[in-house]
């Protein structure tokens, strides 16, 4: 519905229940983590030492 609005031509679609404002970031946050990461692995990134993660994070 929303990328026929935007006039994109998508692959493939994702469809998300319809839920609730206020739990909507809940419910609809693992899908979209699960795209970014499968999109990651595709491309080739290393997902699991991102460039620049270093000057972010400090691990002890």
């Amino acid at each position: 519905k929303g990328a026929a609005q935007a006039g994109i031509k998508t692959m493939e679609t994702i469809i998300l229940p319809e839920v609730p404002e206020i739990i909507s970031p809940i419910i609809y946050a693992l899908p979209i983590q699960m795209l970014a990461y499968f999109t990651a692995v595709f491309m080739g990134t290393d997902v699991d030492q991102p460039r620049n993660l270093a000057k972010s994070v400090t691990v002890e």
